[in-house]
C-alpha cells in the first residue's frame, strides 16, 4: 500500500531540503519527488523577453499616440450583423 505525505518547504544552503515525517518508522525506506513551482511571467515581462515581442510592443504604443488611425465601431451594430 502506498501513503503520500505532502510538504511544502523551502530550499536551504547547499540545496538541503527537509521534511518533516512524523509518521514515519525510523529505517522507512522512502521515494522522494520533489516538484518545483515556477513563477508565472506576468505580461509585460513576456512582452519584453524577446526582440520581436518588444519591438511590436513599441510599435503599438506608438501606434496608440495617433488617434486619427483608432477605428470606432458600435457594439450594437457589430451584434445585428452577426444575428442577420
Amino acid at each position: 500500500m502506498l501513503t503520500g505525505i505532502r510538504e511544502r518547504t523551502v530550499v536551504k544552503e547547499n540545496g538541503m531540503i527537509e521534511i518533516p515525517a512524523t509518521d514515519l518508522a525510523v529505517g522507512t525506506e522512502v521515494e522522494v519527488i520533489v516538484l518545483v513551482e515556477e513563477e508565472e511571467m506576468d505580461t509585460t515581462e513576456y512582452l519584453l523577453s524577446n526582440e520581436a515581442n518588444r519591438q511590436h510592443l513599441e510599435e503599438a504604443l506608438e501606434e496608440s499616440k495617433h488617434p486619427e488611425n483608432f477605428i470606432r465601431f458600435d457594439v450594437d451594430e457589430l451584434e445585428n450583423l452577426r444575428k442577420k
